[in-house]
């Protein structure tokens, strides 16, 4: 082994050695996509090419949720750098989901949006997820309906409620995001909401939130009370038939 493999064997065990001792505490995020890199070439320097990305991708979540080609554009960073990338990232997504499943999860709306960030934070589409529960407001499944402009068109509560029967749920949470990073409803998603409350009525399907993700924040249509609004609503107009 040459001087400068032996050096690049020494910084690597160095980094591995910091992060056993006390996780990613203290490590720049260079570092950490440094180490993600190393886990495809075990005795490649990579320092280099992580300090590269980090310039192209400018914050540590833009390279993990990179495409690969986009990745390779960086010279050195073939598809065995890029297993360790997304490996980490689909096993975080695996430990969230896992981690939900069959817990409570409707104590509060910040435990939904923690749980669908991750996987929903930096989407280039808008994608619009149903959440299943049980009468206990426990999780039976999760599933993505469509990716695109969320408005009346293209969101179908049959197809939702199919699904409601399939799983034999008790509740629903409506998630979708919005990639410009601001969570504020539209005209469109209150009046997607509102029909969906009517239509999950008459299954007696509760739906029990609607939450809009943006950028590090987002709305909860039943904090802000409109769940229980489009409720009365629907109460009042079967009163009046």
């Amino acid at each position: 082994m040459d001087k400068s493999q032996d050096q690049t064997q020494g910084h690597r065990q160095r980094l591995q050695k910091r992060f056993l001792k006390g996780g990613l505490n203290g490590f720049l995020d260079y570092e950490v996509v440094e180490l993600l890199l190393t886990l495809g070439t075990p005795r490649r320097d990579c320092k280099k090419l992580a300090k590269q990305a980090m310039g192209k991708f400018k914050m540590l979540r833009h390279v993990l949720e990179a495409g690969e080609d986009e990745l390779q554009e960086i010279k050195g960073i073939g598809p065995k750098n890029i297993f360790g990338i997304k490996l980490v990232q689909e096993v975080s997504r695996r430990f969230l989901r896992e981690k939900m499943m069959n817990q409570p999860i409707c104590q509060s709306s910040r435990e939904v949006f923690d749980y669908l960030y991750h996987s929903l934070r930096d989407a280039k589409k808008e994608k619009f997820k149903t959440i299943f529960l049980d009468a206990k407001n426990r999780i039976i499944e999760e599933e993505t309906f469509f990716e695109g402009t969320v408005d009346t068109s293209v969101v179908y509560p049959r197809e939702i409620l199919k699904n409601a029967l399939r799983y034999n749920a008790s509740a629903v949470i409506f998630v979708h995001n919005h990639p410009s990073g601001d969570p504020q409803p539209s005209e469109s998603d209150r009046e997607i909401t509102k029909e969906l409350v009517f239509a999950a009525s008459t299954m007696q399907l509760k739906v029990l939130d609607h939450i809009i993700i943006g950028n590090n924040r987002y709305f909860s249509f039943a904090d802000r009370g409109f769940i229980e609004d489009y409720e009365f609503l629907l109460q009042d107009l079967k009163r009046r038939i």
